[in-house]
């Protein structure tokens, strides 16, 4: 039986963004990202609030709402998630108080997480601090903007996962996404790995955990929880 995680806060982190490039169609966050990882979270006992660049009612992939699982039905028949969800907290307001930060992916962080200010510093802050730093799919488009406590990027020598250019290309995104994120991470010195194309892959080098696509998002906020038990430890 492992522990509960009870007096542990953890912050999921989604995109405000909901214009697929100019495509004229809708992104957003990925249901299955945030979905997974809330259940995990919850059912280990910890603290889950939710936050975004505006705040308040966050955008959701219409794709993504598509694609049942049980982690999203359970999210969906939660009155207490789909409120937080309603009701996000603005990233530029939130203090840097969580164990552990978790940005969920979704084309939509492309636009807004990669390139917003607030959420690099907080992030930033938090792995300096010592809280454990995670992101899933696109999510470690967030990432792009981080800095370690050496003033480097975050990322830089570190082992790396997320939405692969392979993944990209079949699914024929890759010339609406502004930058392609596996390229993005290499630039900034990132040790990529990647799996199968679509399925669960996940790395962690310390206290940064990252994930390559939706299918790894529950094995992602798994090893969150390794890593939040592991820095329990005395």
């Amino acid at each position: 039986m492992e522990e509960m995680l009870t007096a542990v806060k953890v912050l999921l982190i989604v995109t405000s963004h909901s214009q697929f490039g100019n495509t004229g169609e809708k992104t957003g966050f990925w249901l299955e990202e945030l979905a997974a990882p809330y259940e995990a979270f919850v059912d280990a006992g910890a603290q889950v609030d939710i936050a975004s660049p505006e705040g308040g009612a966050a955008p959701v992939d219409p794709r993504s709402e598509k694609e049942q699982t049980e982690s999203t039905r359970a999210f969906l028949s939660d009155a207490q998630a789909k409120k937080k969800l309603a009701n996000t907290l603005k990233l530029a307001k939130v203090k840097d108080t969580y164990d552990a930060y978790f940005v969920v992916g979704g084309h939509g962080v492309m636009w807004d997480l990669s390139k917003h200010a607030p959420t690099h510093k907080l992030l930033s802050a938090g792995y300096a601090r010592g809280a454990v730093v995670a992101a899933v799919c696109h999510g470690p488009a967030a990432l792009v903007g981080v800095k370690g406590p050496d003033g480097q990027p975050l990322v830089k020598g570190k082992r790396v996962a997320g939405f692969s250019n392979a993944e990209e290309k079949a699914a024929k995104f890759d010339a609406i996404v502004p930058f392609a994120l596996e390229t993005r991470l290499k630039e900034l010195g990132g040790r990529y790995e990647s799996g199968p194309l679509w399925e669960s892959f996940v790395v962690a080098d310390g206290r940064l955990v990252t994930g390559q696509n939706p299918a790894s998002s529950a094995a992602t906020a798994r090893e969150v929880l390794h890593q939040l038990r592991e820095k329990k430890q005395p």
